[in-house]
């Protein structure tokens, strides 16, 4: 029986403060716990909703497996209170998870599927590191020299870009610092109060003279990752950490370009966002915030998989039918300086041009950090808000995504 096509509209949109894998925020805090909270926040935005009216929790995660595995979507869902009835899955599309999500929410709405779903991304990179616990390729990838690519670190990835595109060190260094200049700027400006979820913090520490476990509790409510002491200066004296540069022959040519300066920064991170039909809207009174437009994913080489949103951009373009230049907020994801810049470079030439006072102008992965599945959420709740901040009406998100490809999805404010 065909369904009838309707709109899918975000009716809430929130994230925790991002914070540094290993030694930051979250290092003790297990991930389905900031779940529950990005859940819970994205829930008290909307009062007027029923619980029951909710069909299932979409949720995006990089590596589901350890302490964010055994379908973490479906235990948030229930430790975060909804009812028995509200089903749970986790998706993975490694960087894109968080988007996929969000994408596969707003289909079933938009087919007539379902009425209300909540999407998400999680990811704490401090309990579950890039990689997963027990990583095992398959040994086909290797039979091949086209397959090989998939088992390339990202960093790696980047290296390739960079010389494929011409992206020198020196062009990586000062984006990255403008990176860490948005995001504080931003900050001071208080433009991320409405999009973070403060999250309230438990260290455990015993006691060994008596026995007991004291708790002692802090509240975060800022990103972690961006630096006042970044500097131009300081970013040249970072070694690349990936790999040497060679030129087409083989040859080197010297160290590569990448560094932890100019890539990601590894961190932990949820978001959640509630989509609905516009009879869901009607029924129980919630006020849209964005509906949302267009999808698109497409493949590329492996080796070079940071270019992918060279691919979807324009694709996300043709289906919401706009072009670059209405789009007035991008969170395209800064997964390494050399990618984003290669992307908007690649995009200028082929004359899908984008301000880039337009893209990440909070700031992008570099300052703020990349909890990998848990992005695609993040940087959506950030372009809901950046655009009624604003009064821009569309906005986009894109990202490239390990193993070769990249995504982007279309936003308009309403």
């Amino acid at each position: 029986m065909s369904k009838q096509v309707q709109e899918a509209y975000i009716c809430a949109a929130t994230r925790l403060p991002i914070g540094k894998s290993g030694r930051g925020y979250y290092r003790n805090t297990r991930p389905d716990e900031m779940l529950v909270r990005a859940i819970q926040s994205a829930l008290a935005q909307v009062p007027g909703l029923d619980p029951a009216a909710i069909e299932d929790a979409i949720i995006g995660c990089s590596f589901p497996e350890g302490e964010q595995g055994m379908n973490i979507a479906r235990a948030g869902a229930v430790l975060a209170g909804l009812p028995h009835s509200v089903g749970g899955v986790t998706v993975n599309r490694y960087c894109a998870s968080g988007l996929t999500a969000l994408q596969m929410a707003a289909d079933r709405i938009r087919v007539g599927e379902a009425e209300v779903l909540i999407a998400g991304g999680v990811e704490s990179m401090s309990m579950v590191p890039m990689g997963g616990n027990k990583p095992s390729l398959s040994p086909s990838i290797f039979t091949q020299d086209a397959n090989v690519g998939i088992a390339y670190g990202m960093g790696l990835t980047a290296e390739k870009v960079a010389q494929q595109w011409q992206i020198s060190r020196e062009a990586q260094d000062a984006f990255a610092l403008e990176s860490h200049r948005r995001a504080l700027a931003a900050i001071e400006a208080g433009h991320f109060k409405d999009e973070i979820t403060p999250f309230d913090v438990i260290d455990r520490q015993p006691d060994l003279a008596t026995g007991e476990v004291k708790l002692r509790t802090r509240t975060v409510d800022v990103d972690e990752g961006p630096r006042r002491d970044t500097s131009l200066e300081g970013l040249a004296k970072l070694r690349p950490v990936f790999a040497a540069a060679k030129d087409p022959t083989g040859k080197a040519t010297g160290l590569g370009t990448v560094t932890a300066g100019n890539s990601s920064q590894t961190s932990d991170g949820a978001g959640a966002l509630i989509v609905a039909s516009e009879s869901a809207v009607k029924r129980f009174g919630l006020t849209p915030l964005a509906r949302f437009v267009s999808f698109a994913v497409r493949g590329v080489p492996p080796e070079i998989m940071g270019i992918g949103p060279i691919e979807a951009i324009p694709a996300a373009l043709r289906l919401a039918g706009i072009k670059a230049s209405d789009l007035g907020w991008v969170e395209l994801n800064e997964a390494f300086a050399a990618q984003a810049l290669a992307v908007l470079n690649d995009l200028d030439a082929k004359g899908i041009a984008i301000d880039r006072a337009r893209v990440n102008p909070n700031g992008g992965a570099i300052a703020l950090g990349h909890p990998l599945g848990a992005t695609g959420a993040i940087r959506a709740a950030s372009v809901v808000h950046g655009l009624r901040r604003t009064g821009a009406r569309w906005g986009m998100v894109s990202m490239c995504v390990g193993a070769g490809q990249g995504a982007a999805g279309i936003l308009e404010r309403v």
